[in-house]
């Protein structure tokens, strides 16, 4: 679960991480009310789950109440990168002398946690990999062992940060692996990390991403559940026990597996490099059982997006062998007539694996004129892409 920017900073200054206050606003008074209470320049900031929010406008100084309000009242119902802002952080505009970079994450591919800081912050961390990685130090973390205060240094000097902040930035990348135990976060990252010029510390701004899977031991993270910026389609999945993402392009795409899901969605976006940019629309997992059910929902739910032009469905047979997952698309269509739902996108399926060619001969006799069969991961990827991009 993603956190917005105020909890994420509330859970900072539960670990001792120094913060700025804030104030959450959802109308234009209350921002007003807010910067009268602090009584000078404030930052108005829309609480959205994504980046990019200085970019789009999203985040903007104000230099009295009056201005405050109005800054509120332009932000509000702002739509930045698909997330309508409906809440404002308003917190006191800080004075700043530099900007640091310091996030943890837990880094799948080698199994390991990664630390990651940079003397270049306040800016898009992912430019300043691509353009100058040295600028970018990156530092595995047993998870045994974690950031003590040795390693929290070798961070800092990996880092080059100034000697007369080392011991406070280490200070602060002991209390962010804190966030990461105590809270069973995946993710935590302050971009701005700032000096002031009195040469304090600050986290300016603040990311964090808690482990669904632990919440058991968490009660209280359901208070950070915030119902009304969920994606409508991924409470409709979620109610249907599907692992569904939205995203923001035009092929939808079902599989049988998150790995194969994962890997689909890269290849998809791949291929359609040479159509446009066309890029996949979610990611679904379906898992191992793809009953009619399960697909006739998987379809229902991605042919709702209003955004997806084509569908890729990519199945590795394994323990559920591909006739049965052919019955289930061939069922799937005629359930989805009965709830009056009419497939009228071209679906893509390539199926391989357990019982491969036998599923081919029950779709191709399905009489299904949507549907289009592909040999190959790639060559289905470069199909569904080439008619999305023609609808």
């Amino acid at each position: 679960m993603d956190l917005f920017e105020y909890q994420a900073k509330e859970l900072f200054a539960k670990h001792g991480v120094p913060v700025t206050p804030g104030t959450v606003a959802f109308t234009p008074e209350e921002a007003r009310e807010a910067a009268e209470a602090y009584g000078g320049p404030v930052v108005v900031k829309a609480q959205v789950k994504t980046g990019g929010r200085g970019k789009a406008g999203g985040v903007k100084l104000a230099d009295s109440p009056d201005d405050a309000e109005a800054k509120a009242a332009d932000i509000l119902g702002l739509d930045i990168k698909g997330h309508v802002v409906r809440r404002l952080l308003i917190t006191p505009a800080a004075d700043i002398d530099t900007e640091y970079y310091v996030s943890f994450l837990l880094d799948r591919a080698n199994r390991t946690y990664l630390g990651m800081a940079s003397v270049e912050g306040g800016m898009d961390i992912e430019e300043v990999a691509r353009t100058k990685p040295e600028a970018l130090a990156r530092v595995p973390i047993d998870a045994l062992t974690g950031v003590d205060a040795a390693k929290a240094l070798e961070i800092v000097s990996e880092a080059r940060f100034p000697e007369d902040v080392a011991g406070q930035v280490a200070d602060v990348l002991q209390q962010l692996w804190r966030v990461i135990v105590e809270e069973d976060a995946t993710l935590v990252e302050v971009n701005p990390l700032i000096k002031t010029p009195d040469g304090q510390i600050l986290a300016l701004d603040g990311k964090v991403t808690l482990d669904e899977n632990a919440d058991f031991r968490h009660p209280d993270n359901a208070q950070y559940a915030v119902h009304d910026e969920t994606d409508p389609l991924e409470a409709a999945a979620k109610a249907k026990d599907l692992n569904y993402v939205k995203l923001d392009g035009s092929v939808g795409v079902i599989g049988n597996g998150a790995g194969l899901v994962m890997s689909t969605l890269d290849v998809v976006a791949y291929a359609g490099e040479d159509f446009g940019g066309v890029k996949p629309a979610n990611f679904l997992d379906i898992g191992g059982g793809a009953s009619a059910e399960v697909m006739a929902n998987g379809l229902e739910i991605i042919l709702s997006d209003p955004q997806v032009k084509a569908v890729l469905v990519n199945v590795f047979g394994g323990i559920t062998s591909c006739d049965a997952v052919a019955n289930g698309i061939a069922q799937a269509f005629a359930m989805l007539a009965e709830r009056g739902d009419v497939v009228d996108r071209p679906i893509v399926c390539r199926l391989d694996g357990n019982n491969a060619e036998e599923g081919r001969r029950i779709l191709n006799e399905s009489g299904n004129e949507v549907v289009e069969l592909v040999a190959t991961m790639d060559a289905a990827a470069r199909r569904v892409a080439e008619l999305a991009a023609a609808k």
